[in-house]
């Protein structure tokens, strides 16, 4: 690979970055000029390369500029992304990523601490608060429940405390102790072993739990005792007895463990994520009585502002606290009567601060939030929308800011909003590179450069680069023909329900005793604004109410979390209930956005069924069944088969002093992933890890007249998603691909009509014309007699839709109700609704 050259003085002086031969991931020796201090969108379908120019090449090339100005150990601090495949880049300014991702996997982050508003509160608190007479002064650390100065000593700042019972214990007390009912031990040998204890120590294991006596159940379920006792394996209790009278030789000597010991200590100590899961389920959780849920101890919350304790104000939405600060911004005196001058000085300072950082965020449609929100519950748009808001008040100048799809989780009236913060980093001197497909948003660059035509090997081509208006003559454009009107939707008939799904009631969030009714056999969108209610409604209230009333414990295609439930924030009460429609619903499938795994040993063709598939033809060649390989040999995670250098891994970590780790193709298997003798097995010539390396589109053709493999590969290619390699890790899949390889799996089923589909923005990271492939596949299965309910933002979608159900009219206590329902046309003409201004282009009539 050339060596990059740096900018020499007075390079790129025109105002443009020049880039010259850039081969990251699928793009084809780019080289193009881009403007400074410019909106400038990136656009192309879904995997055409747009994302390797502007984040693989731009801001990967602009971070390695500025990490080598600093030390080799200060370098270890940051996450570094690769190098970037790139002959030269020059006007290249320094860069700031706001990249889509999901929150932090912790509840202890919050919208607070992302967006810095926590650590003013604190201070303000610190300084400005009214303390009890008496009180000494608390320091700003005293307000944060995760330091040790502010953590209630009784939950360490967790806000609840965790401990076992006998029901979660023993779930089902009419089974005996063999039949395992203390479903809290460990499964397998470990289990066994402690109930094979219990014999020698004279319990009775073979009398229903709930006849046992209690004092029995009390010491198997919470002694600290750990008694170690002969232990015979495999004999009936008598003949343990007669073997402890006659002093036979045991099968070994066993340890006893009590079931609350070994559920917390498990809990506690456990490096294992799936173990540390599994014996959540068994524990409860309540709030904790010392701080009553606040987190903090009783001294920092004795210190009030406005009336409130911090934990108090931290839970007001943005709006409502940005009201409730405003009358301290300019002080009365009747609030400044009884402060002394630094403190009414320091109360002004903060109090200013906080109001004008919070009204960027009010800008942004973010006015629903509460400081104390945890960003695990947050959209990776809400996360980006955070982060934007702290740079529009940082106030730099000179630098481009690269933007994922600023506009994704947003409607259209909140993505206005989004375009007026832009265009102050604009106004401030900066640049602007976005990576977008909402058309609202592309209208309102300064230049466009288009990637394509298709995705994938067929994609990584700049087919134009210039302002807007020039695209509408690039003919392989599939951005132009959505941009300037040439795909406009035909006319149709919505579908007429064939009956419906009502509930009554509904209590979640800021949605107040709704009653609402969802058509059944029909394609709905529901639409509304951000934080308007809608998700709180269809994913959470109706996917819960549904698998209740199923008795599905969760929905079909939603990955289940390694996180532990106790971990998570507090599970909401389920208020509301079902009152008409379920004889219409026989099955529930949630397809949302969470990964399809979470290591790089799960793929596309392991989560489809489909390398089950290609393995069995593996093991059905000549050349397997002469070496008698099974298809368990053709798997990278199967010891016999992997290559044991890497364990299947295909790379080797190599750690460098000073430096972050680097991964490379491990030596011995040259990243196939396989040991040699798996990699002489062929099928039409190819060997297992060349098969892994094609994408959806190569391997189409390649399984010709293999029907199971061809109809996988076909709803993968359906759904757009032909680009993938088969073997592509799921750590490299984004939210949008995830969800559409979870459809793919279920329109591979064959389906018999009456299931209930629930998808979260379906087209979050697509462009217009995947989008429109997806709707093709969404009213396949309506056409096959299911129901699909889809909560959207792309008013193209919501035009091609049955039914719309409008939430609103604002977001937060001004949302949560049903302010239209009906099909598009009808929802386009009410006046009450903030979405049908936008929705009446898409129906043929003018805004």
């Amino acid at each position: 690979m050339p060596r990059k050259k740096t900018t020499p003085p007075n390079a790129a002086e025109d105002g443009f970055v020049h880039v010259r031969g850039a081969r990251e991931h699928n793009l084809k020796n780019v080289s193009l000029d881009i403007p400074r201090g410019q909106l400038v969108v990136f656009t192309g379908v879904s995997g055409s390369g747009k994302s390797s120019l502007a984040f693989g090449t731009l801001y990967a090339e602009a971070q390695r500029r500025y990490l080598e100005s600093v030390s080799p150990y200060a370098r270890r601090l940051f996450h570094q992304m690769p190098v970037p495949e790139v002959d030269t880049i020059e006007g290249l300014p320094p860069a700031v990523a706001l990249q889509q991702q999901r929150g932090t996997p912790t509840a202890r982050s919050s919208v607070g601490s992302v967006s810095t508003l926590s650590n003013s509160l604190r201070m303000l608190y610190s300084r400005a608060g009214d303390y009890p007479a008496g009180q000494e002064l608390l320091y700003a650390e005293s307000f944060s429940p995760n330091t040790p100065q502010g953590a209630c000593p009784r939950c360490s700042g967790m806000g609840r405390v965790f401990e076992v019972t006998e029901q979660s214990m023993v779930p089902d007390d009419s089974l005996t102790i063999r039949e395992r009912a203390i479903a809290a031990w460990p499964p397998a040998w470990h289990g066994q072993n402690l109930r094979d204890i219990l014999v020698t120590l004279g319990y009775d294991v073979d009398t229903p739990w709930r006849d046992l006596p209690k004092k029995d159940r009390d010491w198997i379920l919470y002694t600290d005792d750990s008694p170690s006792v002969p232990v015979y394996g495999g004999l009936t209790p008598e003949e343990t007895r007669a073997a402890l009278k006659r002093k036979d030789t045991p099968s070994y000597q066993g340890t006893f463990t009590g079931v609350r010991r070994y559920v917390m200590q498990t809990f506690a100590n456990t490096e294992s994520a799936s173990m540390k899961k599994r014996v959540a389920r068994y524990m409860v959780s309540n709030a904790c009585p010392e701080c009553e849920g606040k987190r903090l101890r009783r001294e920092s919350l004795s210190v009030t502002f406005a009336g409130m304790d911090i934990a108090e104000l931290s839970r007001l939405p943005l709006a409502r606290l940005a009201e409730l600060l405003a009358p301290y911004t300019h002080a009365t005196s009747k609030i400044e009567k009884g402060l002394h001058a630094e403190q009414l000085i320091v109360r002004r300072r903060i109090a200013d601060d906080l109001s004008a950082r919070i009204e960027v965020l009010l800008a942004m449609g973010l006015g629903y939030l509460a400081l104390d929100r945890s960003t695990p519950s947050l959209s990776p748009g809400e996360l980006q929308r955070l982060r934007l808001a702290t740079q529009v008040r940082s106030s730099l100048f000179g630098v481009v800011y690269v933007l994922d799809e600023p506009s994704a989780g947003l409607h259209p009236a909140d993505a206005e909003a989004l375009l007026d913060a832009l265009a102050q980093l604009k106004a401030a001197g900066n640049s602007l590179f976005v990576v977008e497909h909402a058309l609202d948003v592309i209208r309102q660059a300064d230049w466009i450069v288009d990637v394509g035509p298709l995705a994938g090997e067929r994609g990584g081509q700049v087919l134009y680069s210039g302002p807007p208006d020039g695209l509408r003559d690039v003919e392989a454009s599939q951005t132009r023909r959505y941009l300037f009107g040439d795909a406009a939707l035909g006319a149709r008939t919505p579908r007429e329900p064939t009956g419906w799904l009502k509930l009554e009631g509904v209590h979640r969030n800021n949605l107040q005793d709704l009653d609402v009714a969802f058509p059944l056999g029909v394609l709905t969108s529901v639409t509304g604004v951000s934080g308007s209610g809608k998700s709180s409604l269809v994913s959470q209230v109706l996917v819960e109410l549904v698998a209740a009333a199923l008795g599905q414990g969760s929905a079909v295609a939603e990955e289940q979390s390694d996180e532990p439930d106790l971990e998570r924030d507090d599970a909401l009460p389920l208020e509301g209930r079902i009152v008409a429609g379920m004889d219409g619903v026989r099955r529930l499938v949630r397809v949302d956005q969470k990964p399809i795994g979470r290591t790089p040993r799960s793929n596309l063709a392991t989560y489809t069924g489909l390398f089950d598939q290609v393995r069995k033809l593996f093991a059905a060649t000549p050349d397997a069944r002469k070496r008698r390989f099974d298809a368990g040999r053709f798997s990278f995670n199967v010891a016999k088969g992997r290559c044991e250098h890497c364990a299947g891994e295909g790379f080797v970590m190599v750690e460098l002093l000073f430096l972050p780790s680097v991964y490379a193709p491990c030596p011995t298997c040259d990243g196939a992933r396989y040991n040699a003798q798996t990699l002489e097995v062929t099928y039409r010539g190819k060997n297992i890890a060349e098969v892994l390396g094609m994408t959806v589109g190569e391997a189409i053709d390649f399984f010709k007249g293999e029907a199971l493999v061809e109809r996988a590969l076909e709803v993968l290619n359906e759904v757009g998603l032909d680009y993938l390699r088969l073997g592509q890790p799921a750590t490299e899949l984004s939210g949008g691909e995830a969800q559409r390889i979870k459809l793919a799996s279920e329109l591979q089923r064959a389906t018999r009509g009456n299931a209930l589909y629930v998808l979260d923005e379906p087209t979050t990271g697509l462009h217009p014309v995947d989008a429109d492939r997806l709707m093709v596949q969404l009213n396949r299965l309506v056409d096959a007699g299911n129901t699909v309910i889809v909560v959207e933002h792309t008013m193209r979608v919501v035009a091609g839709s049955d039914w719309v159900i409008d939430v609103g009219p604002g977001a937060g206590d001004r949302g949560g109700n049903i302010v239209v329902a009906g099909p598009p046309r009808d929802v386009a003409r009410n006046k009450k609704s903030r979405t049908s201004q936008y929705l009446k282009p898409h129906m043929g009539e003018p805004r």
